[in-house]
């Protein structure tokens, strides 16, 4: 586990952006899976204002570690969110675009999903492993859509789930936790004062933090890389 831990939010999505850039460099195909969120929609904002030049965006597949069952038009879509900061402003081709369709049945689209990451993705020992996997954080501990009230999803045998907020009981398709662990590589995106309490308690494996879903991400044979503003990181001083 690498802890990186940065001034703001701002600091995050730039060294995040660098990061990513890195990665990505020299590879002939790239599988990412995104996460929504407001750092996310920071960092697209620098990969597309300072990065759009630099990367070859016809290499990189994107998909979703997690998508709002609503239509790709809604402001809640996580889609939409990555087209209006990122994609609408860079040169990357249609076909490498891999929407989870929020708008159709969610126990149909999981099912459809699944199959999409079998066929698209190597797999290892049957999970389907990305290059990388970037996930946030939610205050209640939760990660991709995998919330505490259903820990049990993240061994689901389905790749892809359909959760349901605790609060709105809105339906989210997400893939689970063998797939967010099959990855090699795991990014965290952590920022606010808010996250404090859980970033601690996951990272020192205090009693009782293996209720939040964020701390059952271990890679298997990957990376894990927390990339954190100081709010974020206050717990760990």
């Amino acid at each position: 586990m690498e802890i990186k831990v940065y001034k703001d939010k701002n600091e995050v999505a730039q060294q995040f952006s660098a990061y990513f850039a890195k990665m990505v460099e020299g590879k002939s195909e790239f599988h990412v899976a995104l996460s929504g969120g407001s750092t996310p929609k920071i960092v697209f904002d620098v990969l597309a204002e300072e990065f759009s030049s630099k990367i070859e965006w016809d290499r990189i597949h994107f998909y979703w570690g997690d998508e709002r069952c609503v239509p790709p038009t809604d402001n809640e879509s996580n889609y939409k969110m990555t087209v209006d900061h990122l994609f609408s402003k860079i040169d990357v081709p249609e076909q490498n675009i891999h929407r989870v369709l929020g708008e159709n049945d969610p126990v149909s689209e999981a099912m459809r999903y699944s199959n999409l990451l079998e066929i698209n993705l190597d797999k290892v020992n049957a999970i389907p492993q990305f290059d990388l996997v970037i996930l946030g954080m939610g205050d209640d501990g939760h990660t991709a859509s995998i919330f505490p009230h259903e820990i049990e999803l993240w061994n689901s045998e389905d790749h892809c789930v359909v959760a349901t907020h605790p609060d709105s009981g809105q339906k989210r398709v997400s893939i689970n936790g063998k797939v967010i662990n099959a990855a090699k590589e795991v990014a965290f995106l952590v920022t606010g004062a808010g996250k404090a309490e859980k970033t601690n308690a996951i990272i020192k494996k205090t009693e009782g933090s293996e209720a939040y879903p964020a701390s059952l991400v271990n890679p298997n044979s990957g990376n894990l890389v927390w990339f954190m503003d100081e709010d974020a990181a206050s717990g760990q001083h």
